[in-house]
Order: structure tokens, then C-alpha cells, then sequence
């Protein structure tokens, strides 16, 4: 998917994975108990700070904080910016 956002310096634009729709054992979740996601794909990184190189790249799956990150709103979908240290890991 390629978006047309460019984060700048050390900041990541995330598109965070569904919510779960049912439980293990069958039962749908609704959606006013549906919990955030912490984990989603890079869609687009910025360069890095002048002593900070980026280790995370486009395409790479990663798992963040609870409330890590700004949700926005471009072509209709839904995406989280947050800077590169809020990410625990990638997967």
C-alpha cells in the first residue's frame, strides 16, 4: 500500500492491525468492548535523526504501547504516527 505521507525525522506511520471479532472459543466481541490493537504494519518512516539511524523500515510488522502514538485520517483510512522509540519490537 503506499500512502502519500511522509513522516519526518525519527516518526512512523503505522497502520494498526483489526480488532479481534470473536473470542478463541466463538464468541463475537462487540464493539464498544473491542480492545486497540498493539501491533500493525510500517507504511511509511522518516529518514532518522542526524545520530539516530531508523531501524524500522516500510513493511516491517511491529508491536506498540497501549496508547503510543496520534490516530489520523488519510484517503479514508485510519493510521497512528508515533515516533520510533514508542515501538517495543519488530516481528
Amino acid at each position: 500500500m503506499s500512502v502519500k505521507f511522509k513522516p519526518l525525522a525519527d516518526r512512523v506511520l503505522i497502520e494498526p492491525a483489526p480488532a479481534e471479532q470473536k473470542t478463541a472459543s466463538g464468541i463475537i466481541i462487540p464493539d464498544t468492548a473491542k480492545e486497540k490493537p498493539l501491533q500493525g504494519k510500517v507504511v511509511a518512516a522518516g529518514a532518522g535523526k542526524k545520530d539516530e539511524p531508523m531501524t524500522v523500515k516500510v513493511g516491517d510488522s511491529v508491536l506498540y504501547g497501549q496508547y503510543s502514538g496520534t490516530e489520523i485520517k488519510l484517503d479514508g483510512n485510519t493510521y497512528l504516527i508515533m515516533r520510533e522509540s514508542d515501538i517495543y519490537g519488530i516481528f
